[in-house]
């Protein structure tokens, strides 16, 4: 009779990590309310048991994860990283959960689009690395969804969509089939050639914009023109000088040529600044953001949440974030 072996003692098993999955809801709540009080509103428990929790969970990393201050809490660089994975592992932990209970099935697939082309700077390698992480969840871009996300939405013919502008129709019927929440923010960045007169500041003012000639591209949307004039300059509406290209690299060989300040996402941007030649500048008043929001379609609210895990940690970055 075969012998059945005996299972591995404790030295042959993996380490046991410290952080506990009520360690990784904690820091999302955190992150998410800004204060201990928030995030014990939040988790059903008392402010102090929340106060409590975050000082276990950081004996047990041996890093501090969030730094107390008079308006609450912000996390630290650790922090940070922590946050950025704790919702992605605990979205697989319930896949491998619903995976286990489940008879087997097949994968399910999602048509994506993004309003903006922006993001198709690293999407296509995000969703690679999405197929390998989460083998049951298939993403299609859908690109010739691209000038119509929210129509292609409405009919039926896209599952997601990620947007900048576009609003979600206020029928009764849209507010059913449909959901829109915010993902991330991205941020626009102004580039200039090292040899501008510009290039000794550390940030630019909204006067040095004014007195500048702009480089943007001719496919930016009415409604980023008119978010970003709002953000810069408020009510008022200065007369600027613009240069337009259809191309981005045309965009930025003109910055480079000193032909002016050029405004790109930081993720365009990001490409094009390792020579030296160009260097790319921040407003004095501070970082100018682009809110993103992922819509869907309710029926796909399951593989969506999947893919929101995922998507939120996806983008990269040129400057780091602040807590």
């Amino acid at each position: 009779m075969a012998r059945i072996p005996a299972p591995p003692g404790p030295s042959a098993l993996a380490p046991r990590p410290q952080l506990e999955i009520r360690d990784l809801e904690l820091v999302l709540a955190l992150s998410a309310a800004g204060t201990t009080a928030g995030a014990a509103s939040a988790m059903h428990v008392t402010q102090s048991a929340v106060s409590r929790a975050l000082t276990q969970a950081e004996d047990r990393v041996g890093v501090r994860l969030f730094e107390r201050t008079a308006r609450g809490v912000a996390p630290t660089s650790a922090g940070e990283r922590l946050i950025a994975g704790a919702r992605l592992l605990l979205a697989e932990l319930r896949d491998l959960e619903r995976e286990v209970a489940a008879p087997a099935v097949a994968p399910t697939r999602l048509r994506l689009v993004c309003e903006c082309a922006t993001a198709y700077r690293w999407l296509p390698s995000a969703m690679a690395s999405l197929r390998r992480r989460l083998p049951r969840l298939e993403v299609e871009l859908a690109l010739e969804h691209a000038e119509d996300p929210v129509g292609a939405l409405v009919r039926g013919d896209l599952d997601v969509a990620l947007l900048t502008t576009a609003s979600l129709p206020s029928d009764r019927a849209a507010r059913g089939a449909l959901v829109a929440r915010p993902l991330f923010s991205d941020e626009v960045v102004f580039v200039i050639s090292a040899s501008h007169p510009l290039a000794g500041r550390a940030s630019l003012t909204r006067d040095d914009l004014r007195k500048s000639t702009l480089i943007t591209g001719t496919n930016m949307p009415p409604a980023e023109a008119q978010r970003f004039m709002s953000s810069v300059f408020g009510r008022t509406k200065p007369r600027l000088d613009v240069l337009r290209f259809p191309l981005t690299e045309a965009v930025i060989d003109a910055a480079r040529a000193g032909m002016g300040i050029a405004i790109l996402s930081e993720w365009t941007a990001e490409v094009y600044l390792g020579g030296g030649d160009l260097l790319a500048r921040r407003l004095s008043s501070g970082p100018l953001r682009r809110p993103w929001r992922i819509a869907y379609r309710r029926a796909a609210e399951g593989a969506v949440e999947r893919l929101f895990a995922a998507l939120e940690t996806s983008a990269p970055r040129l400057y780091p974030r602040a807590g």
